[in-house]
């Protein structure tokens, strides 16, 4: 069963990372096109209006990354039950690398050294956590343990739609973490509901961890798309693996009796700060990546976040001012 859940866990990785990608994709056409249709008429806060999001919903990338990230779903979802949730989740963090090297080549993203070193903290932070795992079957039987966890979906789900849709752009990089964290219940769920093995349809859906699961997937999967809408894709990714892996991890050891390896409890520790550490920088140099509108270029490589020296942004600030004081609006790479 070992090898049967690393390789879930290896197709979930591959299924995210595509999935991220597409919808990415279809969230930036809709965006475009929106912004077009309305003549600049965009939700005042800075957030996408509700036409745009449905929009997304509908593009046809879009809803082939919905057809990926329901494999990733159920890949996720299988290796939870077979591996500690600290494995299970380390391995599924590898769509980051997947998300990155897809964005170079269908969304023109660049990435600078900078970059790859930042993601490369983040992957080997969570290699260390996998790495400094154990696991003891049990855990979680407890039905306080069920319902709480339901209570914690519901509040998390409502923060995390309050973050995108009230903090404008700024709500991308929580929108992500938000959603990192719903996709964490989402692999505890599918860890402890019960009524699998036997099958007992009527324990599954009296469970609370399985209203758990399905409330926690949907918000989740709204949440992130709208974060796509309004940040970078690197760093909307980062910041959800991080939270996907961290919290899964820290339930599985306070309550599912999974458990540091004897000696290597620094070794968790280290990759834990190193994975956060590292998700921040890749959301905080992403973040400046090129926008859904191709108003800006893409940065240089600098160490500097924005490239605020770089020739080509300062020209293209000065004619973005000529426009705006002229009253047009200057032309977008889809436009050109």
């Amino acid at each position: 069963m070992f090898f049967l859940g690393v390789f879930f866990a290896a197709t979930a990785a591959v299924a995210y990372g595509v999935s991220t990608v597409l919808r990415a994709l279809g969230a930036r056409r809709a965006a475009v096109a929106a912004r077009s249709e309305s003549g600049d008429k965009r939700n005042p806060m800075g957030g996408p209006t509700v036409g745009s999001t449905v929009s997304t919903l509908t593009d046809p990338a879009f809803l082939a990354g919905t057809i990926t990230v329901m494999i990733g779903f159920l890949g996720g979802a299988f290796a939870a039950r077979y591996l500690p949730l600290f494995l299970s989740q380390t391995i599924v963090s590898g769509n980051l690398v997947v998300t990155a090297l897809l964005g170079t080549r269908i969304l023109g993203i660049r990435l600078h050294t900078r970059d790859w070193l930042a993601i490369s903290v983040v992957i080997i932070s969570l290699c260390m956590l996998g790495l400094s795992s154990s696991h003891h079957p049990g855990g979680g039987e407890n039905n306080l343990f069920h319902w709480g966890l339901l209570f914690a979906t519901i509040a998390i789900s409502a923060a995390a739609l309050a973050c995108v849709f009230l903090l404008g752009r700024s709500g991308a990089i929580a929108g992500g973490a938000s959603a990192g964290l719903l996709y964490g219940i989402v692999a505890i769920a599918a860890r402890v509901m019960r009524g699998i093995d036997p099958f007992d349809p009527v324990a599954l859906l009296t469970d609370p961890a399985v209203w758990s699961l399905a409330i926690a997937g949907a918000v989740a999967f709204w949440v992130q798309t709208i974060a796509l809408q309004l940040g970078a894709v690197n760093g909307v990714t980062a910041v959800l693996v991080v939270g996907e892996v961290a919290g899964p991890g820290i339930v599985g050891v306070v309550f599912l009796s999974d458990s540091a390896r004897p000696g290597y409890e620094w070794l968790a520790i280290v990759g834990f700060i190193g994975a956060v550490i590292g998700a921040m920088l890749v959301a905080w140099y992403g973040s400046h990546e090129a926008d859904h509108f191709g108003e800006k270029p893409q940065p240089d490589g600098g160490w500097r976040r924005g490239a605020r020296n770089n020739p080509a942004n300062q020209q293209f600030d000065a004619d973005a001012h000529t426009h705006e004081s002229s009253g047009s609006q200057p032309a977008s790479e889809h436009e050109r």
